[in-house]
């Protein structure tokens, strides 16, 4: 079986491999070159645009960056439904606003073609070790044919419901991951400057009540100052944007979720967007006037 591949940035890129080391046929395109090449250079054939992923294959991966990206890539000019045949079907594992997904996967259907919206958690890391965390909208027995495919990529594969699910779940999850990068931020800064050694309180509440999969992920970058991107900055705004736009559209309010999202504002500002979401850390260290470091 041939498989499609639009996207290959920092997630993309490791996830067409995982693909590809799992023995599928690719056709990949990115509008990047670089990427395009690498993934070439793994075994993937190059496509010249999204158009031509589509008319070459059966099932299309986008692995894009917001909404419009995804908009443009599978509804524009070269895009995805223009190469894509009926029965075709797109998988989009980017994060986006569930609204955009429902949309998107309309259009779609105008032409007859299936669409599953399967966001993924787990930062680059679990791309790379295909232990990602992914969260699928849409029919079930969509579902079903993509389910091996995308075990490739993640350890994880939960349907959640129809299109648009996969990325309500996936908002739900980057509330919690911000949240808590946010409260051990504050944490570990309040600790450091108290007089105790930071290292000292990330391992003596790891394992209780308060360890978890985000602390013990982003802990030791905030003890090492080690703020290189496996998810920026810049991307958590958007994902939180998105968030903070659904829950006004249907009447739920997010004042903590706010709370961050200005938390992260403040951070882009201060010329931090490319840094790494436990770079959240920083905030606290510039109101504190003191470093949490091991």
């Amino acid at each position: 079986m041939k498989i499609g591949f639009v996207g290959l940035g920092i997630m993309g890129k490791p996830m067409a491999k995982n693909l590809l080391k799992a023995g599928y046929q690719l056709v990949v395109y990115d509008i990047v070159a670089a990427g395009v090449k690498d993934v070439a250079a793994a075994g993937a054939e190059a496509a010249t645009s999204a158009k031509e992923v589509a008319q070459k294959t059966d099932i299309v991966i986008t692995m894009l960056p917001n909404s419009p990206h995804v908009k443009a890539a599978v509804l524009g000019p070269n895009g995805v439904l223009e190469g894509a045949k009926p029965g075709t079907i797109i998988v989009d594992m980017s994060s986006i606003a569930p609204l955009a997904a429902k949309e998107v996967a309309a259009k779609a259907a105008e032409k007859g073609v299936e669409m599953l919206d399967a966001p993924v958690s787990g930062g680059e890391p679990k791309a790379i070790d295909g232990t990602l965390s992914i969260m699928v909208g849409g029919k079930k027995e969509i579902f079903d044919k993509c389910q091996a495919i995308l075990s490739k990529m993640g350890a994880s594969v939960v349907l959640c419901g129809e299109i648009g699910a996969g990325n309500t779940t996936k908002l739900a999850n980057q509330i919690i991951v911000a949240l808590n990068i946010a409260a051990m931020s504050e944490a570990l800064v309040l600790g450091a400057k108290a007089g105790v050694n930071p290292e000292t309180i990330y391992k003596a509440i790891r394992g209780g009540l308060a360890g978890s999969t985000v602390l013990d992920a982003k802990a030791p970058m905030v003890l090492s100052g080690n703020f290189k991107p496996g998810f920026r900055i810049e991307l958590h705004i958007k994902d939180l944007a998105n968030a903070i736009e659904t829950g006004h559209e249907i009447g739920v309010p997010l004042p903590l979720t706010s709370q961050v999202m200005e938390i992260m504002q403040a951070l882009k500002v201060d010329g931090k967007a490319g840094n790494d979401h436990s770079g959240i850390a920083q905030y606290y260290e510039k109101l504190a006037k003191f470093e949490a470091r091991k």
